[in-house]
């Protein structure tokens, strides 16, 4: 996040954000917030997938912006600037959003579940905006440092992502081998929805679906360990999710691709 902060152009990031009329926020709204969720109850009530595992896939849905969008988009070949936007819009949402959405679906099953906005707002500023923000003002204030080390940061976030991958993999082991084909299905399913979400909504901008796919899954993690005593059950959704990103992503990006050569 600190070498994304680095890359960021800041006068395309704001031009981003002004470029957006009114009915394409209101759009981009249902893509994030309402349609996965949505989708996510759907999927619960039509697949015999359990209650832990639609708690996993709901608070996934819920959770938008995962800290490693940006870099996933870009490695795909989609524009970093907007996916950068999207991010640090999701993230200032979130807050507020997941409460209102956990709290409106565990209403519909009879139950009350609060989670705090300001418990959300400290994850997600530790894990996105103080990085973010670092990485900016080190470009701003110290180009020629910055232009250095960026390379170097790269190459130390990529080595640290892949053993914290390894060690994630081994970690979530057992939950891996407890999902369901009807949970994979869901998962994939979940992610295929997303992505679909926000490129029919949104069609101009390839981007935003695939950064609509990058759910937050730690966050979906912690929020299922502090506040829903079925969290173990919720973990092979999660983990499915997590594996189902990269697929979904892979084929979106050749699709798009493949879109793109074709004559007009």
């Amino acid at each position: 996040m600190v070498s994304t902060g680095m890359s960021l152009n800041r006068r395309e990031f704001v031009a981003n954000w002004r470029r957006l009329t009114p009915e394409m926020w209101v759009r981009l709204l249902l893509a994030t917030f309402i349609v996965p969720p949505s989708l996510a109850l759907g999927l619960g009530q039509a697949l015999p997938i359990g209650t832990g595992a639609l708690v996993g896939l709901f608070l996934i849905a819920a959770a938008p912006g995962a800290p490693l969008m940006i870099r996933n988009a870009a490695k795909h070949g989609f524009d970093m600037q907007i996916a950068a936007s999207y991010q640090v819009w999701g993230a200032l949402l979130t807050p507020i959003a997941i409460p209102m959405l956990v709290g409106g679906a565990a209403w519909l099953y009879g139950r009350e579940i609060w989670i705090s906005p300001l418990e959300v707002l400290a994850v997600v500023a530790e894990k996105q905006f103080v990085p973010l923000l670092a990485g900016m003002a080190l470009i701003h204030f110290a180009p020629g440092f910055s232009t250095q080390v960026r390379r170097s940061l790269n190459v130390v976030g990529n080595l640290v992502l892949m053993v914290a991958l390894i060690a994630l993999l081994i970690k979530l082991g057992p939950a891996l081998e407890a999902v369901s084909p009807w949970v994979a299905i869901a998962a994939l399913t979940l992610a295929a929805g997303c992505v679909t979400a926000a490129r029919v909504l949104i069609p101009s901008v390839p981007t935003l679906a695939v950064s609509n796919v990058n759910r937050h899954v730690g966050l979906a993690l912690l929020l299922s360990g502090e506040h829903f005593q079925n969290a173990q059950r919720a973990l092979p959704a999660i983990a499915a999710y997590a594996l189902a990103v990269p697929l979904v992503m892979v084929l979106y990006a050749k699709w798009v691709r493949r879109l793109s050569a074709k004559p007009a």
